[in-house]
């Protein structure tokens, strides 16, 4: 019998979750586009109420979130009541799968899928279940023939990452149907907020007819929040009062709610780097398609650069020139892609995007 302590087995299954790089060995790069983030920093009214409460940090903050819960629902015209607030979006889905999974239950997700979602799963001892995608694309028909009466819990990000591809309303609709009634849905809309397609839906209507689905949300990207580490979800009232059992009363700290409350009511902040995003997702594209490698449709803040038989030309050769010039994109290892060779790349502001389609221009045409 060990004499020290002893770990719960399928925590000693998780690898440890690996970040994006930050640096080019000990050099700060010129552009890091590594991890998705603002490419526009932070809207200056949430600057202004992060500093506005400098001289309250020795308070607690509101552990029941009312004010930043008002203006999401007023912005979004949701129930506040329905919303709960955590520490990242991340933290939702880890609540959302320790209220209702249990040892042996199924965590069912799409082929590229965030890896936090199986590292929550495998530490409550559930196994995860992932279907396989067509064209970077979520397969409902492949998510629904992997449903047993083991699964507890879907995920689906729309939009993906990294793919960067969504799955249409009349999908998730589908899918839902679908789904025994006891199984939760969580759709993860961490991009939501840069979508430009006519057909596409976060899932707040669906929440609201439902018993069983959550949409989750961040400020990490479109509003420039990641370094306060603040999300939120909306869902049913039955699963609300679920996931307010195990959530921590303080778990959202007061300088990220208040920052996030005048982040989402600038609505116009939103309109100017969605459109800029649109603007340069669509150029990126053309110019890349041009050279020879395939972009995956993207209607997120990245794209996914395909190197499958691209005359010598790879994934790795291209992060690596491009690390050269002081730029850091993701190269894409386990869940990349069903073995496609695949970097992806943030969308960055105007001189952003012009030294990385300089780079990769020379890389693949020499």
């Amino acid at each position: 019998m060990s004499d020290t302590p002893r770990a719960v087995p399928g925590v000693l299954q998780i690898a440890p979750y690996q970040q994006g790089k930050s640096k080019i060995g000990e050099r700060l790069p010129r552009y890091k586009l590594s991890a998705n983030e603002s490419a526009f920093g932070t809207p200056p009214a949430a600057v202004d109420a992060y500093e506005s409460i400098r001289d309250l940090l020795h308070r607690y903050p509101d552990g029941n979130q009312a004010d930043l819960r008002e203006a999401i629902a007023d912005v979004y015209g949701l129930e506040a009541d329905q919303i709960v607030c955590g520490n990242g979006s991340e933290e939702i889905i880890g609540l959302t799968i320790r209220c209702f999974m249990d040892a042996g239950d199924e965590l069912l997700l799409s082929e590229n899928f965030f890896g936090v979602c199986a590292l929550y799963a495998m530490s409550v001892g559930a196994k995860v279940v992932t279907a396989p995608e067509k064209h970077f694309v979520t397969d409902v028909d492949a998510l629904l023939a992997r449903v047993t009466d083991r699964t507890r819990v879907v995920i689906l990000a729309n939009p993906n990452n990294p793919t960067g591809t969504y799955v249409a309303p009349a999908e998730i609709e589908r899918l839902h149907q679908g789904l025994p009634s006891n199984v939760v849905l969580l759709l993860d809309g961490a991009y939501a907020e840069y979508v430009t397609a006519p057909d596409y839906d976060a899932g707040a209507e669906l929440v609201e007819r439902s018993e069983n689905v959550v949409m989750t949300r961040s400020f990490s990207k479109m509003f420039g929040l990641a370094g306060l580490r603040i999300g939120w979800c909306y869902a049913p009232p039955g699963i609300v009062g679920v996931l307010q059992r195990l959530r921590v009363p303080f778990n959202a700290n007061a300088a990220a709610m208040a920052a996030a409350a005048e982040a989402v009511r600038d609505q116009a902040w939103v309109e100017r780097v969605r459109d800029h995003n649109a603007r340069w997702l669509a150029r990126i594209s053309e110019e890349l398609t041009r050279l020879g490698v395939r972009v995956v449709p993207s209607v997120a803040n990245f794209y996914l650069i395909v190197f499958d038989d691209c005359d010598g030309k790879s994934a790795a050769g291209a992060a690596g020139a491009l690390e050269a010039e002081g730029i850091i994109p993701r190269p894409v290892g386990a869940g990349g892609g069903d073995g496609h060779d695949v970097l992806r790349i943030t969308v960055g502001d105007d001189d952003a995007n012009r030294a990385v389609l300089d780079v990769l221009q020379r890389y693949l045409t020499a």
